[in-house]
């Protein structure tokens, strides 16, 4: 269990206490209340506790008990919403449990988190676009999602080399998570992590999948990349235009090693990119 953003800095009242790395509500009950225990003396320094557990792990008693502790955000790791993927994958909880513990932490007060795996065994492109859909319906706080990667000595490792499962390439991933993204950005629902964080272990006992340090940038500036076209498809300008964007957003719609200004080149545009404050994240005006 990893104890996260919990130094004692003045300024860490912007802070969470995060406890992730493991289903929190699963762990030993004695061990749960100590760590909770270790908290109390500190969490005024803090706006709250962030938790991550199992659908099929939360309930009343819990949520009762988590909230005198002053735990603030629950994340689930449903991953599917498709029983036959949960199944599969040995998941241990039913699409059921998630609607089941999702609302009753709604109805506690707590942030919801929900936490979803791309390209699963048995799972494909259009199950994953309607697990987002069901997350969606739930409307959650936050949601995290994680394109699966295949480790060493695992199940997916076995089935990979007995050619039961095909990993996504990097650029399906890419096109996938892009499309989630966009659902989620258009329903008010905060994306705060998309792909796995670098670590020694996933350099070193990584067999494949779709892994990039910097992969939901490459995500927006897929989407950004496709609404620059579409606007290019109901404009008149021919070859070269100006496109202004938030400073934020330079670097995404440049593409990685300026990958979108190459394949605009080679659709024959030339294309000058203005910085402006006043344009929103994630969105971009062409100037006629």
């Amino acid at each position: 269990m990893e104890i996260a953003n919990n130094s004692l800095k003045e300024n860490s009242v912007n802070a969470e206490i995060a406890f992730f790395g493991g289903s929190f509500t699963a762990i030993d009950r004695s061990y749960m209340l100590e760590l909770l225990e270790a908290t109390v003396p500190y969490i005024d320094k803090f706006k709250g506790i962030r938790i991550s557990t199992r659908p099929d792990c939360i309930d009343e008693e819990i949520l009762i008990l988590l909230k005198k502790y002053k735990v603030t955000s629950i994340e689930l790791g449903a991953q599917s919403m498709d029983d036959d993927v949960l199944c599969a994958n040995n998941r241990g909880h039913s699409s059921k449990d998630v609607y089941t513990a999702s609302k009753l932490i709604k109805s506690y007060g707590f942030s919801l988190g929900l936490q979803m795996m791309t390209g699963l065994y048995k799972s494909s492109f259009d199950k994953d676009i309607a697990t987002a859909e069901k997350f969606i319906e739930i409307k959650p706080d936050t949601v995290r999602i994680y394109p699966t990667i295949v480790m060493k000595n695992t199940a997916l490792e076995r089935y990979l080399y007995l050619g039961e499962y095909d990993v996504m390439d990097i650029d399906l991933a890419v096109e996938l998570c892009a499309q989630l993204l966009k659902m989620f950005y258009e329903n008010n629902i905060s994306v705060i992590r998309l792909g796995l964080h670098h670590s020694e272990s996933l350099d070193k006992d990584r067999v494949a999948g779709p892994y990039h340090p910097a992969f939901k940038e490459l995500c927006e500036s897929k989407i950004l990349f496709d609404k620059l076209i579409k606007l290019l498809n109901l404009s008149n300008l021919k070859n070269e235009y100006a496109v202004r964007v938030s400073p934020s957003c330079v670097s995404k719609l440049v593409g990685n090693n300026k990958s979108n200004i190459k394949r605009l080149n080679e659709l024959g545009y030339n294309i000058k990119i203005i910085q402006d404050k006043s344009i929103e994240n994630m969105e971009l005006v062409l100037d006629n």
